[in-house]
């Protein structure tokens, strides 16, 4: 089994992922909040503050995988109060971390803010210019360019997970336009993960996390060919937007229920 590295495994994502792939890989689950996880823990548990370099040296030892969720979520922090350490120090420390201890690849969760100012009618793409319109959408961007930098000048294989709108574990999804193109389950955000995990012969890449929505606020196509991803869900239907055709629809886009 891999032994694949979670960071901020108990937050709303991380808790999710560790219990959908408890089975699948042998966790080291790492939170600055380690009685926030789920009793009995599914892995190895680790109190992990990534602001410190040393302690994302130890955390990294013996790692095949990193999946870095740990950061500030919120779109409203300050820079220097919570973004400069949560998700500009240390998304660095993992990655110089990670490199240091021989890991095969860190994933690392960037957001479907990168790419926030685009027209609402204009679907990006993962090779397009990154537009965010907050500084937590900027400091995802330099994410990205520190898992391309570590990917092409040290050689660490590196995915970064554009995520979209996660409406598992949330008091209440609000069903607009904007959120149902942006819109991912709780199953495909997994079965992405493990795919960006699991995949062979990516130096550096860029994937959308969104599910199989009738209109995609970011393009699929790469993320398909890249690492295979196969979203089973469909924010217009699951949350029953009245949209005319579902059944063509449906039958040109079949999908696995028992998945």
């Amino acid at each position: 089994m891999r032994k694949v590295l979670l960071t901020g495994a108990a937050g709303r994502i991380g808790s999710v992922f560790q219990t959908y792939a408890a089975d699948r890989y042998d966790l080291r689950l790492a939170d600055i909040r380690t009685d926030s996880l789920d009793a009995p823990p599914v892995g190895e548990v680790i109190a992990l503050d990534i602001v410190d370099l040393d302690a994302c040296r130890a955390a990294c030892q013996g790692v095949d995988t990193v999946l870095h969720l740990a950061a500030d979520p919120g779109t409203g922090s300050g820079f220097y109060e919570s973004y400069l350490d949560n998700n500009i120090k240390g998304v660095y420390n993992i990655f110089e971390a990670a490199r240091e201890a021989g890991c095969r690849r860190v994933v690392y969760a960037s957001s479907v803010q990168t790419i926030e100012g685009y027209p609402l009618d204009a679907q990006a793409r993962t090779d397009g210019a990154t537009r965010p319109l907050n500084i937590y959408g900027a400091c995802k961007v330099f994410g990205e360019a520190i898992a391309h930098c570590y990917a092409y000048s040290h050689g660490l294989s590196s995915i970064a997970v554009r995520i979209g709108s996660f409406e598992y574990n949330q008091a209440q999804f609000t069903v607009n336009s904007r959120n149902l193109s942006t819109f991912v389950s709780a199953r495909d955000l997994c079965q992405l993960f493990v795919r960006c995990i699991e995949a062979e012969d990516v130096q550096y890449a860029i994937v959308h996390g969104i599910s199989d929505n009738r209109f995609k606020r970011m393009d699929l196509t790469t993320t398909r060919e890249t690492v295979g991803y196969e979203p089973q869900d469909d924010a217009f239907v699951k949350f029953g937007v009245g949209l005319t055709e579902t059944e063509r629809w449906l039958r040109e886009h079949p999908r696995r229920e028992d998945a």
